[in-house]
C-alpha cells in the first residue's frame, strides 16, 4: 500500500531547500505493520537503491541520487525503520542489521524489482552486505561507502556507549536538544550541518532503541560469508576516521571476489565536493547494468577487480 506523502509534525526532517518535485515523490509501503518511506529519483529500467547512515535519513543520499538520475538511472532513496520519515517504534527488537536487510528486500518486492544495484553509507553499507547474504540473486551490484567492520569496533564502543546512555537516561536533556535543533532554519546552514541538525532533532526514545538493537546484534555478515559474495562491489574508504577506518574498506575490497576499492579524500568528500566520486560511482553503475559484462560473469568472481583511483 502507498500512503500520501504528507507527514504531519515531521516536516523538520525535510530540507526547506529540497525541490518540491522530490518531496512530492516520497512514498510509503507497509512492512510488518509499520510504514517505511522511500523516494524515487529519475526514470528508467536500471534501478539503484541508496540507504543512509545510522540515525540519518534518506536525505543524505539525495544529492548522489539526483546526480545518478541525471546519468539515466532510476534511483530510490530509502529510510529503514527508525530512520527519517519511516515509523520509529521504541522496541529494540525491531532493529538489527539483518532486519534492515529484510526491509530493503521488501522494498525491492514492493517496487517489483527482480534486481537492483544496492548501496549505502556506514550503516547502509553494512546493510548492503546483509542484503547480499540474504538475497544474493537480487543484487546487480553493491556500492559500499564507509563500511564498519573489525577495526572499527573499539571506536564504535567508545562513541556509542555514552550516546546510548544519554539517549536512555538523559532523555529530558536530549528532548530539549531536539527541540532546539528543530527550530534552526535549514536554509541558513550547509548541507552537512543540516544532516547533523536532523540527527539531533529526532525523538531520543526511538533513537535509543535503534542503538540498543544494533549494539546487541551482529555488525555484518562474517568473513566466510563475505568472501562468498560474488556481486560486483565498489568499496569507498577514506582516511582519519576511527569509526570508519580505511583499513576496514581495504580489507573488505580484498575479501569480496569482485570488489574494487577507491579512496575518498575525506569523510565529507561525497557530500561537499562530490564530482570525482560521483563520476566513479556512475561509471560503476553503468558497468553493473552492461549486458555483455553480466553475461560474461562480471559478478561471478572470475574477473576480480580491485583498484585505487588516482586523486584528481
Amino acid at each position: 500500500m502507498v500512503y500520501p506523502s504528507t507527514v504531519p509534525g515531521e516536516d523538520w526532517l525535510t530540507s526547506q531547500s529540497t525541490p518540491k518535485s522530490i518531496l512530492k515523490s516520497m512514498a510509503y509501503f507497509t512492512y510488518e505493520g509499520h510504514r517505511l518511506a522511500y523516494t524515487i529519483h529519475g526514470e528508467g529500467p536500471r534501478t539503484t537503491i541508496l540507504m543512509p547512515g545510522l540515525l540519518l535519513s534518506q536525505k543524505m543520499q539525495t544529492p548522489l541520487a539526483t546526480d545518478l538520475a541525471g546519468h539515466g538511472n532510476r534511483v530510490v532513496t530509502f529510510d529503514f525503520l527508525g530512520h527519517g520519515d519511516s515509523d520509529r517504534p521504541e522496541d529494540m527488537g525491531r532493529y538489527s542489521m539483518p532486519e534492515f536487510a529484510r526491509q530493503a528486500v521488501a522494498l525491492l518486492d514492493h517496487l517489483e524489482l527482480e534486481q537492483a544495484v544496492v548501496g549505502g553509507t556506514s550503516l547502509g553499507a553494512n546493510v548492503t552486505l546483509e542484503v547480499a547474504a540474504l538475497a544474493p540473486d537480487r543484487l546487480r551490484g553493491m556500492i559500499i561507502e564507509m563500511p564498519v567492520l573489525d577495526k572499527a569496533i573499539p571506536a564504535c564502543g567508545a562513541a556509542f556507549t555514552p550516546l546510548l546512555f544519554a539517549l536512555t537516561y538523559g532523555e529530558p536533556i536530549m528532548k530539549a536538544l531536539a527541540f532546539a535543533a528543530r527550530r534552526v532554519p535549514r536554509q541558513a546552514v550547509p548541507f552537512t550541518v543540516e544532516l547533523a541538525l536532523d540527527w539531533a532533532a529526532q525523538d531520543p526514545g526511538p533513537s535509543g532503541a535503534v542503538l540498543q538493537g544494533i549494539l546487541f546484534g551482529r555488525t555484518a555478515p562474517d568473513r566466510a560469508v563475505r568472501r562468498a559474495i560474488d556481486a560486483p562491489a565498489l568499496v569507498i574508504g577514506h582516511p582519519r576516521d576511527p569509526l570508519h577506518p580505511f583499513s576496514d574498506a581495504d580489507m573488505l575490497a580484498a575479501e569480496l571476489p569482485a570488489g574494487r576499492l577507491i579512496d575518498a579524500n575525506s569523510i565529507v568528500e561525497l557530500r561537499v565536493s562530490p564530482e570525482r566520486l560521483t563520476r566513479k560511482i556512475a561509471e560503476f553503475v553503468d558497468e553493473c547494468w552492461d549486458e555483455s559484462a553480466a553475461g560474461s560473469g562480471a559478478g561471478s568472481g572470475s574477473g576480480r577487480r580491485r583498484a585505487r583511483t588516482a586523486r584528481a
